[in-house]
């Protein structure tokens, strides 16, 4: 219990200097756009391909389910409501945890096996300016930005689904989705991916920085950054969702 509070006073601590950083401006621009580019926009082909499929996927199989009712014109309300609201944002938090959290960790943990954090400290740098800030900052910025290609990519996928397999009517697809889809709906959800963002560049930067025993302990900091990312991630949706809906 003792180590779990301790763990939550330095997660704290460490959004809170990154947070004072990031509002003073003291945040090395290169380095931020740099890790928005591997991030975020290398995530880019890995969240159109899930997002794509598993629109495609709900499409097909809440067909089958509303054809038994006559309601097939009610996919595109359902896909709506579905891919803005919960997948859109998930999935793509699970795909940045799985691609650029692991990276965060495995980076931060190599430079700390290696002593380059401690150097940095004997150079009078904070490395929580210049390691942790541009990754919180890129994470928070990009993964509401992977959010919005995987809304578009989630929409179109059922929609090729929805036409060709199902024999619904292209304007009564988007017709029944934007009736589902409101202006609220999409700001919730992009405020979300920007949590998801953050407890992706937060875990990674943990676990990072707290890695030991050389290559073994890079792997294992890896491991646990995913693992934590995901579930924060899960728990998180959850309550966001309660409070928002």
């Amino acid at each position: 219990m003792i180590k779990f509070l301790e763990r939550v006073g330095q997660v704290a601590r460490l959004i809170v200097e990154t947070v004072y950083y990031i509002f003073r401006g003291d945040v090395e621009l290169k380095i931020t756009v740099k890790q928005m580019v591997e991030l975020g926009v290398k995530s880019i082909p890995l969240v159109l391909i899930i997002n794509g499929f598993t629109g495609m996927v709900f499409s097909l199989q809440v067909a089958q389910e509303l054809k038994a009712f006559g309601a097939e014109s009610l996919i595109g309300q359902l896909l709506g409501l579905a891919i803005i609201r919960e997948l859109g944002a998930v999935l793509t938090g699970v795909v940045v945890a799985g691609r650029a959290g692991s990276a965060i960790a495995a980076e931060i943990g190599t430079m700390k096996v290696t002593e380059q954090i401690d150097a940095l400290k004997a150079l009078a740098a904070d490395p929580v300016q210049y390691l942790v800030a541009p990754r919180f900052f890129a994470c928070m910025i990009m993964v509401p930005a992977l959010t919005v290609f995987a809304h578009l990519i989630g929409m179109f996928g059922g929609f090729v689904v929805a036409v060709n397999q199902v024999g619904i009517i292209p304007m009564v697809f988007y017709q029944s989705s934007i009736r589902s889809i409101s202006f609220y709906d999409i700001c919730c959800s992009l405020i979300k991916a920007a949590v998801f963002g953050i407890i992706v560049a937060i875990s990674g930067c943990v676990h990072g920085l707290k890695t030991e025993r050389g290559a073994q302990g890079v792997g294992t900091a890896t491991i646990s950054a995913v693992v934590s990312s995901m579930i924060g991630i899960f728990i998180c949706n959850y309550f966001l969702s309660a409070l928002m809906w």
